[in-house]
């Protein structure tokens, strides 16, 4: 719970009753994708020539779930309101102490949302989109 990301640098769970979601951790400590090789195709070869001696690897895009949890209906919808706030920033900085020291510069993209509120009104959960530029840039 407290301690467990920090978005920011704010702890989420103390801050606005935050968690990570569903596959949180599988989808921000997946595997880079890379970008295209420089290819070149010649009538004169068989085959191709394919450089990889300098592979760079490329942005990425990911789905992150969060949880808010709130102590009554309205604490919730004032949690609500200010993580909606601090993504609408754009920039996001998300820290999972369990995987390191890293910290992922994320842009907040607010597509493919989407949202579910439990009977109580107490709980919600929040699913959306967020671009890494350059997942090889992951220092503090």
């Amino acid at each position: 719970m407290t301690g467990d990301l920090f978005i920011n640098g704010k702890d989420a769970f103390s801050t606005w009753g935050v968690r990570m979601g569903d596959s949180f951790l599988d989808s921000i400590d997946g595997l880079n994708e890379m970008k295209d090789y420089i290819e070149n195709e010649s009538r004169l070869e068989h085959g191709k020539r394919v450089i990889t001696d300098n592979a760079k690897v490329d942005s990425r895009e990911i789905t992150l779930q969060f949880t808010i949890e709130g102590s009554s209906e309205s604490d919730y919808r004032i949690k609500k309101k200010a993580f909606q706030a601090e993504l609408e920033k754009g920039a996001v900085n998300i820290k999972v102490p369990v995987l390191g020291n890293e910290v992922y510069k994320l842009i907040y993209l607010g597509k493919s949302v989407s949202y579910g509120l439990s009977l109580d009104r107490c709980f919600g959960k929040v699913s959306s989109k967020f671009e890494e530029p350059n997942p090889i840039d992951r220092s503090e």
